[in-house]
């Protein structure tokens, strides 16, 4: 049996991991959504907010700890993590050095350890948490087809499609788009009578009608209540 077809599927993967992983390189590395809860999870015990149990009086979760010059050296020295110190504990082959130690049973992964790399590599960009931040209304990206545009939030979704080279599906028709919002909305099928009622209903604003409705019944609440 001959082993080609085996090898071109193999060579194909080998070809996607290394697409994924150049994807993956490249991408920028947010400190809110992926290094924050990254250092809470793993380095906030012994270095975080709570005095009693800090080791060497050292905050990761205060950026002016975290870049602090200590002794000679920084946590973290944007664009350098050859020159981090964080960054150098945690990479250490002896385990008196590692961070996290071995007995704090936190182990980072080999993709923690490379996007905390990375994180570095591209500046160390700070950012408060997010209930701290005042919400900023973003700019409504421009579409190609802006018929298809109901309200400000279709934009984003035609924008994401596009760039993910997608097409937006046909709209489903009311008995499919009633039966998907009352489970949704109720976690329930909807009555007969309430289909027949919102097929007929040929008002413009029948689906904003059939969502205020849903949201006023008490099965909403017990669906909500069910987590």
């Amino acid at each position: 049996m001959s082993h080609r077809p085996i090898l071109i599927v193999a060579a194909f993967y080998l070809v996607a991991a290394l697409s994924s992983t150049h994807a993956a390189d490249s991408k920028p590395v947010r400190f809110d959504r992926d290094i924050r809860p990254l250092l809470s999870d793993k380095c906030f015990y012994c270095h975080g907010p709570d005095d009693r149990d800090r080791e060497a009086e050292l905050r990761l979760d205060v950026k002016a700890h975290a870049f602090a010059d200590r002794d000679g050296g920084q946590a973290f020295v944007p664009g350098k993590p050859e020159k981090s110190a964080a960054w150098l504990r945690i990479t250490s082959a002896d385990e008196a050095e590692r961070m996290p130690p071995p007995e704090a049973n936190k182990p980072l992964t080999p993709t923690q350890i490379d996007l905390m790399k990375r994180w570095i590599e591209q500046g160390a960009e700070w950012a408060d948490h997010w209930a701290f931040v005042a919400p900023r209304r973003p700019e409504l990206p421009d579409v190609a087809d802006s018929s298809w545009v109901r309200n400000p939030i279709d934009r984003f979704i035609l924008d994401r499609l596009r760039r993910e080279g997608l097409e937006p599906s046909d709209q489903a028709d009311r008995r499919t788009l009633i039966r998907r919002l009352s489970f949704d909305l109720t976690g329930l099928p909807p009555a007969p009578a309430e289909v027949a009622a919102f097929v007929n209903d040929k008002s413009e604003d029948a689906y904003e009608k059939l969502v205020d409705r849903l949201l006023a019944s008490r099965h909403y609440g017990e669906r909500m209540a069910l987590m």
